[in-house]
């Protein structure tokens, strides 16, 4: 075995011109190198090298040895106390004055010093190697991972990621030999991922620094500086014109669950229907309240979430024997691109409907969110059928239900299988609840922060919400904290000179320090031009992404005879493949060698059944996503090849 080593520039951090970290480091970040820091021995030299160790450790660098040269200060002996023994410290004998001459002797002396440097880091590297090599065979032993059928996951199929750098894994390979890949993270580790490199590295920095300051302290009838700041930059951000109120919670299912019982209070109350407005009307005590929301919806695992989607995978007696599905659950029209056109696909109840070939048909994606379709024929039939659906449930019946509550994703349902809504309908169940006084909840944990190319999807809806839920880029992907946001009108509802009256939900880390810092970090990150240069606006000076995904790649894969549906909007790209109705739906298995094609050349993706999605971030370059559609292409017609030969025999 040989060794190889690279010097690089003395001191940390080290800077380009522009007062960026140096390209260097974030380039050889993902080789995951191990690294022998030469320390300074001088007089001073103590806290020279503890911070250059602390500042590498801090971006993800592994220091197996440090070195310094004998001043006769031993300022080994400070440095070893404040290791602790995590990291070993080898003494140099000094260097000779005039090298030239005594170079020799110097290097016998250093002999010893050098051979354990050698075996220091010849151990380091057989132990991550072993580690890596039994990382498959023990995750399967121990692991119980989520959405996974274990029985399918062979120790050979488990990917081992060594580590992260911005968009990419680094993955550990064993084929033929060891080594180490890039693999661009596709799904952005469940939509989470949004940091390129160097916030990535302020992120940790960042984070570092609040866990230092404040590690956790309680929030209830507290302030501190990155609660404060990160609930200002929400409602100067995604809750600009109509939010209030910032309400902490740990995760996406979590602020949803906040959010009914925000929407329920607020309906019980406007409509006279909370126990202390009963005392005329006993009866009405055992009202029962649902939800109003979409077929193909998913608003996370927990209890009350659960109970606000419509039936499927997700809900039936094997994965939630209490689920009763507490809602109207209308089915959505949807859009998509096919054969380079983007087209309003209707549900069953509206194909008696006598349209207009423009009702439903367009020649670009954007022409799809105009508020000028209010007034098309489609619009009122939306209307109609909402309206419809709600009268229902506007007098009691004899069940005692009512409607407390819409709930959507707005504009794309991601777990239901990246489906784009028509913004339209969606706008007019807005409108329709609005005359019903009934509370509208947009669950943003997965559009919000750019991820549709804008920094809320309520933008592209054109309309806003009572109460919105984020999670998940909020923080950049890096640690979980969720946001409920409301209005002053919903704030109201739960103000009395009675603590009982009172929002009585919390969480233990609610608004915990370091994510709150990473937060806002990420959103200040995301929306400027400088950090991220995907930003522009337009005339109306409105921020956006600018397009990712190349146009003429995504009409040409729509066109491809294997895909029956495109959905590409801000960091998403999506494809549904055509399949027959057994090869359809979250269990299908259609699309598992197209997913070991892609991994192979570099995409980990996870698909979503017979759905294939590439995820990008705020940041990604839009060279990134044309080389990821590139490869799509490539795998997407290999996949069709031995797809048609298997159909053949």
């Amino acid at each position: 075995m040989g060794f190889v080593w690279w010097r690089l520039p003395v001191g940390l951090p080290v800077l380009d011109p522009l007062g960026r970290f140096n390209v260097i480091f974030i380039g050889i970040w993902p080789l995951r190198f191990p690294g022998v820091l030469v320390g300074d021995g001088r007089l001073g030299g103590i806290s020279g090298t503890i911070s250059a160790y602390e500042s590498l450790k801090l971006r993800g660098y592994d220091v197996v040895a440090i070195v310094i040269e004998d001043h006769g200060l031993i300022n080994e002996i400070p440095l070893k106390s404040y290791l602790r023994s995590r990291v070993p410290v080898f003494v140099l004998p000094p260097i000779p004055q005039d090298p030239s001459n005594d170079l020799m002797e110097w290097f016998d002396e250093s002999c010893n010093v050098f051979n354990s440097l050698k075996d220091i880091m010849l151990e380091a590297y057989l132990e991550r190697m072993r580690r890596l090599n039994e990382m498959p065979r023990k995750a399967g032993d121990v692991f119980w991972w989520p959405f996974t059928q274990h029985k399918l996951v062979p120790p050979s199929a488990v990917t081992v990621i060594d580590s992260r750098c911005g968009e990419n894994f680094s993955v550990y390979k064993v084929q033929n030999k060891e080594y180490i890949t890039q693999q661009f993270d596709a799904c952005a580790s469940w939509w989470t991922q949004g940091p390129d490199a160097t916030l990535q590295t302020e992120l940790a920095r960042d984070m570092g620094y609040a866990a230092a300051r404040f590690g956790h302290v309680m929030f209830p009838e507290n302030v501190y500086e990155p609660a404060l700041e990160c609930a200002e930059l929400l409602l100067d951000g995604v809750g600009k014109g109509w939010a209030t109120r910032v309400y902490f919670s740990d995760n996406g299912s979590t602020a949803i669950e906040i959010a009914l019982k925000m929407a329920f209070r607020k309906f019980s109350s406007d409509h006279g229907i909370l126990p202390e407005l009963l005392k005329n009307n006993p009866t009405e005590s055992c009202i029962e309240l649902m939800v109003l929301a979409l077929k193909g919806s998913y608003h996370g695992d927990t209890l009350g979430a659960m109970e606000a989607q419509a039936p499927s995978s997700f809900t039936g007696f094997l994965q939630q024997p209490w689920y009763t599905g507490r809602g109207l659950f209308l089915d959505p029209p949807t859009v998509f691109m096919h054969n380079g056109k983007w087209t309003v696909s209707l549900p069953e109840v509206f194909h008696s409907a006598t349209l207009k070939p423009e009702d439903t048909t367009f020649r670009a994606r954007d022409e799809i969110f105009l508020k000028s379709r209010d007034e098309s024929n489609l619009a009122g039939l939306y209307s109609l059928y909402v309206s419809q659906q709600l009268s229902q449930y506007s007098t009691l019946s004899e069940t005692n239900k009512q409607i407390g509550a819409l709930i959507m994703e707005p504009i794309i349902q991601g777990a239901g299988g990246m489906h784009m809504v028509d913004p339209l309908f969606q706008r007019m169940l807005v409108n329709e609840c609005r005359h019903c006084r009934i509370p509208v909840i947009f669950d943003e944990v997965f559009t919000g922060f750019w991820r549709l190319g804008v920094e809320s999807a309520a933008e592209l809806l054109g309309c806003v919400p009572d109460m919105a839920c984020f999670a998940k880029l909020m923080t950049g992907g890096i640690i979980p904290l969720a946001a409920t946001m409301a209005t002053d009108a919903i704030f109201d509802s739960f103000t009395g000179d009675s603590k009982l009256k009172a929002l009585l939900h919390g969480h233990s880390y609610s608004a915990h320090a370091m994510g709150c810092t990473a937060a806002a970090k990420s959103i200040k990150w995301f929306k400027d031009p400088y950090t991220n240069l995907n930003i522009t606006s337009e005339k109306s000076q409105k921020m956006l992404l600018r397009e990712l995904w190349d146009a003429e790649l995504v009409q040409q894969i729509s066109s491809h005879p294997s895909v029956s549906r495109v959905v590409t909007l801000g960091t998403l790209f999506a494809l549904e493949l055509q399949a027959d109705e057994s090869d359809a739906g979250y269990a299908s298995l259609y699309a598992r060698s197209l997913v070991q094609m892609l991994r192979e050349d570099g995409i980990y993706t996870r698909p979503l059944g017979n759905v294939i999605y590439v995820m990008c971030g705020p940041c990604t370059s839009p060279k990134m996503c044309t080389l990821q559609l590139l490869k799509l292409y490539t795998k997407l017609e290999e996949f069709t090849l031995v797809k048609t030969k298997m159909n053949i025999n």
